[in-house]
């Protein structure tokens, strides 16, 4: 458990003096706290001697009380205010580092998964420094104090607390390994019901049209039975340690005040050093009562952290190490050579021995069998995938010697699902720059021939689109994540089947504008339809990772080959399944 929570060091010591000082505050505290039972011993065993004056102590108690009130207000303070610190800065990195993830960490990981480390997580995390911390302090300081003045008033009948203490330090430590294990069940159960509900609600369209309601209701009811028998797990042993120390409070009360009468009896110990004896075994039994309470916050903060530094501590799958050679401005010739690539946890390549040359303001269209590798070769250009070196250049340059953030800027990839952020339409096609001004975007949108479809909306630019764009179709969500592309102007532009969803007519327009818009720019363009390939420059096919033809139209016709095939699929109007060999990206 310890070298769990120590792993949140580096994030605790930029805050350490405010946590120390918050922690030192308590201690002064617990002594202000400490001074009470023997003032009020004091005043007792004046009043059994008939001595009335009591002026020192109640006075002394009540300054006692308002010291402690202000004590504990400041070291409050510090000590929770150090726990959203910590945990604004742990939230912020874990973000942070889950942007620089690639694929293959997002095939592993799920969205709820993630989304129950970045918020329960690190609650539990806050929870332990904010609150964990309060209590264990108090603990530790409670015993001391009160174990010293028990000392002072009575070495002996301290010494009868002392055989209970080995039972006591065992029964924790098993309690402690069970709430470890209970604790990493209730957080990888809460882990899947988010990911179930998360994956719900996004699906929830395609369930609705299959009328499958109340299936999902039916496998919703077993995650959510998972969760609550692992959490009441986890209640039945902190309940348990709950209930073993009040019972043992009350052994001692019991044994304290057998023992402690004979010795006011005896003339050894006052009734009032009896009385304040009493008030320091509750001081020191109290905080024990919620001992199981602390042990549980100390291991579900410990599981928690162990979540957290599993992607925390995980290097990025793409590592940016520009060189200093690449030149500022990209202008468009692009070489691979030799190009093989394997996805991780895959013995099939994805793509094998591509060799191509592009030059400067070429079109470039590829079409290929579904997992032919289009997307994987578009993706090695922006290096969403790790590039081997030397296989993907760019002018000349190892692409692994750009900086990432302008290899993707001007490189500008349109994937081929068009996500869209649940935000104004005009901030969706200006993301990579809000500051754009307003006949750019007008003129991307009429590029990507969405300028009427904004003009009927009664917001138009303004309009709210929806989680993942969710109020337009398919065919405009396509359209505006290529006005997005377009208004950025990149000298390479790589578009991943982004026709699939428009009209002939539509394409026609778009691929019009493309040839205007981009004369002297690299243009690379994934799609399934000929109509589309048919005036590029060259045209690749590919199959199995590689590319076994590429020529222009006329040229691959006359070759006979899979091109020719699927264009004469294509001419007598087959149903699209007919030729789905060539159909989507791959």
């Amino acid at each position: 458990m310890l070298k769990s929570l120590f792993r949140l060091k580096g994030f605790v010591t930029p805050y350490r003096w405010r946590l120390g000082s918050g922690i030192l505050a308590f201690g002064v505290a617990r002594f202000f706290e400490a001074l009470v039972p023997m003032l009020l011993a004091i005043g007792i065993d004046r009043i059994a001697a008939g001595n009335l004056d009591l002026l020192l102590p109640v006075a002394g108690i009540f300054a006692a009380v308002v010291g402690r009130f202000t004590v504990v207000s400041v070291a409050r303070y510090l000590v929770r205010s150090s726990g959203i610190r910590v945990s604004f800065d742990l939230r912020q990195a874990l973000f942070d580092a889950l942007q620089h993830q690639g694929s293959s960490f997002f095939n592993r990981y799920t969205i709820g998964d993630m989304m129950t480390r970045a918020v329960a997580d690190i609650a539990l995390v806050q929870r332990l420094i904010a609150m964990g911390t309060i209590l264990l302090v108090i603990l530790v300081y409670a015993t001391l104090i009160g174990f010293g003045f028990m000392l002072y008033l009575s070495p002996s009948l301290t010494l009868l607390l002392l055989p209970p203490l080995p039972f006591v330090f065992f029964y924790a430590r098993w309690a402690s390994h069970q709430m470890a294990v209970a604790s990493k069940d209730v957080q990888d159960r809460m882990s899947d019901l988010a990911d179930h509900v998360q994956e719900n609600l996004s699906g929830i369209r395609t369930i609705q049209a299959m009328v499958q309601e109340d299936h999902e209701i039916a496998r919703f009811l077993g995650t959510n039975q998972a969760y609550s028998n692992a959490f009441y797990q986890q209640a039945r042993i902190n309940s348990l340690m709950a209930a073993w120390m009040p019972t043992l409070a009350a052994v001692c009360s019991i044994t304290i005040i057998g023992y402690g009468g004979y010795l006011v009896m005896e003339g050894e110990l006052s009734a009032g050093q009896l009385v304040a004896f009493l008030m320091y075994v509750n001081m020191v039994v109290q905080p024990f009562r919620v001992a199981g309470f602390v042990i549980s916050l100390f291991q579900r903060a410990a599981v928690a952290s162990d979540r957290l530094f599993e992607v925390l501590s995980l290097h990025p799958e793409i590592t940016d190490a520009p060189t200093g050679d690449a030149p500022s401005l990209i202008r468009g010739n692009i070489e691979i050579r030799n190009l093989s690539f394997t996805y991780p946890g895959y013995e099939t390549p994805a793509l094998s021995e591509i060799d191509l040359d592009i030059r400067q303001g070429e079109r470039i269209s590829i079409m290929g069998r579904v997992g032919s590798g289009k997307t994987t070769l578009l993706r090695q250009l922006v290096r969403l995938l790790d590039t081997p070196p030397g296989t993907v250049f760019i002018d000349g340059v190892d692409v692994t010697h750009y900086p990432l953030s302008q290899l993707r800027s001007q490189v500008a990839l349109v994937p081929q699902d068009p996500f869209l952020f649940g935000e104004p339409l005009k901030s969706n096609l200006t993301y990579d720059d809000p500051n754009r001004a307003l006949d750019q975007i007008w003129a991307a949108a009429t590029s990507a021939d969405l300028k009427e479809t904004i003009e009927d909306f009664p917001e138009q630019l303004d309009t709210v689109v929806g989680e993942r764009g969710v109020t337009l179709s398919g065919g405009q969500k396509q359209r505006a994540t290529l006005a997005r592309g377009l208004i950025r102007q990149a000298p390479v532009l790589v578009l991943d089947d982004c026709f699939s969803s428009v009209d002939t007519e539509t394409e026609e327009h778009i691929l019009s504008e493309l040839s205007r818009l981009r004369r002297n720019q690299t243009t690379l363009l994934v799609s399934h339809r000929v109509s589309t390939a048919r005036h590029s420059d060259r045209i690749l096919i590919m199959d199995g990772g590689r590319i076994v033809e590429e020529g222009t139209h006329e040229e691959l016709i006359r070759r006979g080959g899979l091109y020719a095939e699927l264009e004469r699929i294509q001419r007598e109007g087959a149903d699209e399944t007919d030729y789905d060999f060539l159909g989507a990206p791959g």
